[in-house]
């Protein structure tokens, strides 16, 4: 890694050989595009296709992506661009599969959603299937209890379990609503089924809504009646599911600890998706919107550790030189499958529309489509 100084903040702790206690080499630096012509050429697919086309951006993205984007945000921003513009034909969704399903969704009918590369998924959305969902509906029945259970899931899944959540009365949320989606749910029921992260339905329960971790048990989709009693069930305020997402999960109260060790002063700022543990002990918690937020409204000379996706944290570092910004983790990755979306596909899927071929567009089903519409127009319209 070079010398600058965010290379010598994210490398913070790690040690002079550039490896992990685990044994893995990662600088933390993205590799150059492989054609030196593709931000031309970018630019001049986008003025190609002009207002018939619409690039969504998530902060997760590379910044050789977000450049293009017309509009950048977290999923619930973006989930709001894609259905307030009913205009532009072609809706380029620079972020994973989940996000575009959400967008062609919300989107009209005439409004073709492309993701550059299908390959980008989601390893927390993976984690549940319409199969599991239904088997533990089907179980909270049998117990009694699914009357009085509403289903709330993060943005973060298949439109198949948005489906299914629209269907039987609850909401989608984001990090940004989830407090206000879950006290949602409360109003309407006794209970709350929550999918599929279970590090931001216990943060939400416990640390915004005054419940208990004794209130919340967790359903594993791999053991019969998930792993729970029915007595255990039907004590439980907060039925969580067990997944969780790959890079929040890996930050612990080591790195808070040791942070806080090695730059006096500094102040730690994670995402909800962290662990319990870890987001207990930090100064700020909050969504991927209210992280910029948070940055963008400290004081000059503030010190920060951060707890999210790292291409972020680089893009806070690099637009705010004048504040010291810490990537939390010692071992510095990014999510696999957000990068999967690079410049070289995204100037190839535009380019491919330009010549008249539509690619990789994403299509949901309509019977699901109709109603995991519900589920996502109930968060939209939450106050």
């Amino acid at each position: 890694m070079g010398s600058s100084r965010l290379s010598d903040l994210l490398l913070l702790g790690q040690g002079s050989d550039l490896k992990s206690e685990r044994g893995v080499s990662c600088t933390g630096e993205l590799p150059e595009s492989s054609d030196p012509d593709l931000v031309k050429r970018a630019f001049a697919a986008k003025a190609a296709l002009g207002n018939r086309a619409m690039v969504l951006g998530h902060h997760y993205q590379r910044d050789e992506v977000i450049q293009f984007a017309d509009i950048t945000g977290d999923s619930f921003k973006l989930a709001q661009a894609a259905e307030e513009n009913t205009t532009a034909e072609f809706i380029f969704f620079c972020g994973v599969h989940f996000m575009a399903e959400s967008a062609d969704i919300l989107t009209t009918p005439n409004q073709k959603v492309i993701l550059p590369d299908l390959a980008a998924g989601c390893s927390m959305a993976d984690m549940a299937t319409a199969k599991q969902v239904d088997d533990c509906w089907d179980a909270l029945e049998k117990i009694g209890v699914a009357s009085k259970t509403v289903p709330i899931t993060y943005m973060n899944s298949s439109a198949a379990i948005k489906a299914f959540t629209g269907k039987n009365g609850g909401a989608v949320c984001t990090s940004s609503n989830a407090t206000r989606a879950m006290n949602w749910a409360f109003d309407k029921g006794e209970k709350v089924l929550f999918l599929p992260d279970q590090h931001l339905g216990r943060n939400t329960a416990v640390l915004n809504l005054g419940l208990t971790l004794e209130d919340c048990v967790i359903w594993n989709p791999w053991k019969t009646n998930g792993g729970l009693s029915d007595e255990e069930i039907q004590r439980a305020k907060v039925i969580l599911w067990r997944g969780h997402c790959s890079v929040h999960g890996r930050f612990t109260t080591e790195n808070v600890n040791q942070m806080r060790s090695k730059v006096p002063g500094i102040k730690i700022l994670v995402h909800p998706e962290c662990q319990h543990e870890v987001v207990s002990i930090a100064d700020v918690v909050g969504s991927t919107e209210m992280i910029i937020r948070t940055i963008e409204n400290s004081p000059i000379g503030s010190k920060w550790a951060i707890g999210t996706e790292l291409n972020l944290v680089q893009r806070l570092a690099k637009n705010f030189p004048d504040r010291e910004i810490h990537f939390l983790d010692k071992t510095v990755c990014y999510c696999s499958t957000m990068n999967r979306i690079d410049l070289p596909h995204l100037v190839w899927a535009m380019e491919s529309l330009v010549e008249g071929r539509l690619v990789n567009q994403i299509s949901v089903d309509s019977e699901i489509a109709k109603y995991a519409k519900v589920a996502l127009e109930r968060m939209l319209a939450l106050p």
